[in-house]
């Protein structure tokens, strides 16, 4: 727990319900906000390790609809109803323009809305998500979800007795052999939610994943504002994926191959983490404040 931040959550009106939203803030003077965006199956939660390494930085982390908190919103989900979540919530904050940092989906979702209402955002920072995937073509949407999430969207249909048993299938995963903390677990504890039966299940539902993962690999609009990025953009990117295997989403060749195609858009590359480490650990977040930290200096510029 941050002794650098209080936290406080708020529920914001958005389409279709209410959008649950994180907040640190810091103790003492703010010097910046940003707006912190989760990946596919997680939950504001995902940040607890990088608000300590962001002294002076109030967070604004939501619950994407369908996960955590908002998952009891209706209708649509999808990288352009995200958007206009995240600028709903920015009005009812009254943050009139502030810089996303997304992490996996969350920066596809962060590229999308930069593009959409780029009067409104001044920097992203997308890690390890965000530009395009390699996929093969001609996959249905179940077996595109199975092909970049695996286990993760297996793992959506499948019901505990308690938050301990939960706890004891992340225990046995790849990802976070070295690297369990207690932030760790209350992420994980806040991601369950009763199925109605006696049993609790995660929050985010098998369906809405799919919904996403197959817009923001095939969606016109991503591939549209990822071509159109138009604001300061870095590109951080880790060696190992979601269990722990390398190469990871993003391969050192496919990393060339989009450096070459966006040359406004930075890259950094980030040692010896995966796709979950990079933020929900010590050493991830470690890594990561400093590009975030050095972004939001250059506002003041």
């Amino acid at each position: 727990m941050s002794l650098q931040h209080t936290y406080s959550a708020v529920a914001v009106p958005v389409s279709g319900g209410d959008l649950a939203v994180g907040i640190w803030e810091p103790v003492g003077e703010i010097t910046d906000t940003i707006v912190a965006i989760h990946g596919v199956t997680a939950s504001h939660l995902a940040w607890l390790d990088v608000v300590p390494t962001l002294p002076g930085v109030r967070i604004v982390a939501p619950d994407l609809r369908g996960r955590g908190r908002s998952n009891g919103i209706e209708g649509p989900a999808g990288m352009a109803a995200h958007a206009a979540d995240i600028i709903a919530m920015m009005d009812a904050l009254g943050l009139e323009k502030t810089m996303l940092v997304g992490h996996s989906m969350g920066a596809f979702v962060s590229v999308v809305t930069a593009y959409v209402h780029p009067e409104r955002i001044s920097r992203i920072v997308l890690v390890d998500g965000g530009l395009p995937l390699e996929v093969p073509v001609g996959l249905n949407a179940e077996a595109l979800v199975k092909h970049i999430l695996g286990p993760t969207a297996a793992r959506l249909e499948m019901r505990f007795a308690s938050v301990d048993e939960y706890l004891k299938l992340w225990r046995a995963h790849p990802a976070f052999a070295d690297a369990w903390t207690p932030e760790l677990e209350r992420y994980l504890a806040y991601d369950l939610v009763p199925d109605g039966s006696g049993a609790l299940r995660p929050a985010t539902s098998f369906a809405v994943t799919v919904d996403d993962t197959v817009d923001l690999n095939t969606g016109s609009l991503p591939r549209e504002a990822i071509a159109g990025i138009s604001v300061p953009a870095v590109f951080v990117w880790v060696p190992r994926g979601l269990q722990n295997e390398t190469p990871g989403l993003y391969s050192p060749e496919q990393i060339a191959r989009l450096e070459e195609s966006l040359p406004t858009v930075r890259f950094r590359f980030v040692e010896d983490l995966n796709h979950y480490t990079v933020v929900m650990s010590e050493r991830g977040a470690s890594a990561i404040a400093p590009i975030i930290a050095a972004e939001l200096a250059e506002l003041h510029l």
